[in-house]
């Protein structure tokens, strides 16, 4: 089911809390097994002080309120995440298709072997798992898996 009041918009530098919010809202519910790298405070900081600012960030929001989040960085589809309450209901689809119009030679992604929803989704979207990894190379050390979409992917 699509939104039909949401607004996918960039970023701007009045959204990095609610950013920050959305990010840490959902990595608690997703993931609440993974070991964060970084504190409340410093996730905040990095969205207001470095990702905002200065990378392709885009935000879905319902009635003027951040429900979902992306960051595109070259290729990389560096972040997407949703407000607990909002998934489901055709948010996340809708930002990888913007994703997919902004690059659309093709997207890569790193997600978290045990979130399985998450590899679901992607995978969906026909997003590949390429690659996985111990984890050794990401903050968490958490194992994880690369994912890649090429145009002309099958999807559902």
């Amino acid at each position: 089911m699509e939104i039909n009041n949401s607004v996918v918009g960039r970023a701007v530098a009045s959204d990095a809390a609610a950013v920050a919010d959305v990010w840490l809202r959902s990595f608690a519910a997703a993931l609440p097994c993974v070991r964060r790298a970084h504190t409340d405070d410093q996730v905040r900081s990095w969205f207001r002080e470095v990702v905002v600012p200065g990378q392709e960030t885009w935000v879905v929001t319902v009635d003027g309120s951040v429900v979902g989040m992306m960051v595109l960085d070259g290729e990389d589809l560096d972040q997407l995440y949703l407000d607990p309450a909002w998934q489901g209901q055709g948010i996340g689809g809708r930002l990888v298709r913007l994703a997919k119009q902004r690059r659309p030679a093709g997207l890569v992604l790193w997600t978290f072997q045990v979130n399985a929803p998450a590899r679901r989704f992607y995978e969906r979207h026909g997003f590949v798992a390429a690659e996985s990894t111990d984890g050794q190379r990401n903050e968490e050390r958490e194992p994880d898996i690369r994912y890649v979409w090429r145009p002309g992917a099958q999807e559902s």
